[in-house]
């Protein structure tokens, strides 16, 4: 069973914060099914990555990167677009001087 948007979100920032970083809801999304959107910035190396949520074949939940840059314009375009896109869409930022995503689920390279 594939926990709530709003209690999967909550743990993530639970888990970063743990792990030093700073993590926040950029965008609060639909709080039993939104999808989630997590931006991740490296603060040592200046760039930035996006992880998409998605789900397998047998419904597991399945992290992908869905843009290829490391810009923030570039990655900030794409979140304005999904947006428009998915109303209930969640984003949450971390920002992390490992870079680290925090995710514990598969993330596809």
């Amino acid at each position: 069973m594939l926990l709530s948007s709003d209690v999967w979100v909550a743990a993530l920032i639970r888990r970063a914060e743990i792990g030093g970083a700073f993590a926040t809801v950029a965008r609060k999304g639909d709080p039993r099914a939104g999808t989630v959107i997590v931006k991740v910035f490296d603060t040592a190396q200046r760039r930035a990555r996006l992880y998409s949520e998605a789900f397998g074949p047998d419904g597991e939940r399945l992290w992908m990167q869905p843009v290829e840059s490391e810009s923030e314009v570039e990655l900030d375009a794409y979140l304005q677009r999904q947006i428009r896109y998915d109303p209930d869409l969640w984003i949450v930022e971390i920002e992390d001087r490992q870079g680290r995503h925090f995710i514990t689920e598969k993330v596809a390279a």
